[in-house]
């Protein structure tokens, strides 16, 4: 079964399109499917427009929120009620062209876990839009391993054990293929179709830039340190103690065997600034390993994931 998550804040006007349009290429995959739209807080007439499509198709579910969540909280609430063994999620802005669907399926055959799309001509403002997110696109892929053109891209599919697997917060949906790296899933993307905005405008601009940029070091913080925080915060907290213990043993050194006057050097100060905030990350560090502990064992989880069992009895 295939489920269609489509994230949707005032669109009344795209929406019957992109619906009868979705409908055709999902009727001709010979499949079962559904389509699942998720009004995120819209003030416009989306709630009516989604009903009234959902009491004529029974295939069509509605998810409303009472109140603008964001994009990233429409998807985890799509995943979360989707049904089907693959999970495509795509725009309510007839920018993502539902004939591209197939194409993805095609290639999550060749044994992919998610396939990514890539907007290879897109029809976007490039000072605003287009160029922060090549940088970005750029930054991503060599911070966490995972070569991809178009992290921003909504048009994608996933098998549904890899997208139900993660509660995302915050904006952290289009790092999804980097997430997933931790649990050794196959990623690969292809060139999709990209459609200028006919009705409505653009919910999002340059000013996420900046959310983008931190939730990076979170995502290379999830995949590389989540089971082993100690490691970073204890080693840029090794760092400075020993820069602090330096720098104080060199002052100690100049004060017993010179008699210089150490007392008003800022010198000072910084050591000590640095052995308290060494000893500061080191503690950090501890805590957050107690709490990874914590997290794992009271959800049962296992850091990590058994792709196959072979002459093992179920546990």
């Amino acid at each position: 079964m295939i489920s269609v998550v489509i994230p949707a804040y005032n669109e009344e006007e795209n929406i019957p399109v992109l619906y009868e349009r979705l409908k055709g290429v999902l009727d001709s995959l010979g499949e079962d499917y559904e389509i699942v739209f998720v009004d995120d807080g819209s003030y416009d007439r989306t709630p009516e427009v989604l009903k009234e499509i959902a009491e004529k198709d029974k295939r069509v579910k509605v998810i409303r929120f009472r109140r603008n969540y964001g994009q990233t909280a429409a998807m985890y609430a799509g995943f979360e009620y989707a049904e089907g063994d693959v999970i495509i999620t795509m725009d309510a802005d007839l920018q993502n062209d539902p004939e591209d669907i197939p194409r993805l399926l095609e290639k999550m055959r060749e044994g992919y876990d998610i396939v990514s799309g890539w907007r290879k001509d897109r029809k976007d403002p490039f000072l605003s839009r287009k160029l922060p997110s090549k940088i970005a696109n750029w930054i991503i892929s060599k911070v966490t391993g995972v070569e991809l053109h178009d992290y921003g891209c909504t048009l994608k599919a996933y098998r549904a054990d890899i997208a139900k697997r993660y509660r995302l917060y915050g904006d952290m949906h289009r790092f999804l293929p980097a997430l997933a790296k931790r649990f050794g899933a196959r990623v690969t993307e292809i060139p999709v179709r990209h459609h200028p905005r006919l009705y409505g405008r653009s919910k999002y601009g340059i000013g996420r830039t900046v959310r983008v940029i931190l939730d990076i070091f979170l995502v290379k913080f999830l995949n590389e340190y989540i089971t082993k925080p100690l490691y970073v915060f204890g080693g840029f907290g090794f760092i400075l103690l020993s820069v602090g213990i330096l720098i104080e043993l060199y002052l100690t050194f100049l004060k017993l065997f010179t008699g210089a006057d150490i007392g008003g050097r800022p010198l000072l100060i910084l050591g000590v600034l640095l052995i308290l905030a060494g000893i500061q990350l080191i503690s950090t560090g501890v805590i957050a390993e107690l709490i990874v502990r914590t997290y794992y064992e009271s959800r049962g989880e296992k850091p990590y994931v058994i792709e196959e069992k072979i002459n093992l009895k179920e546990r």
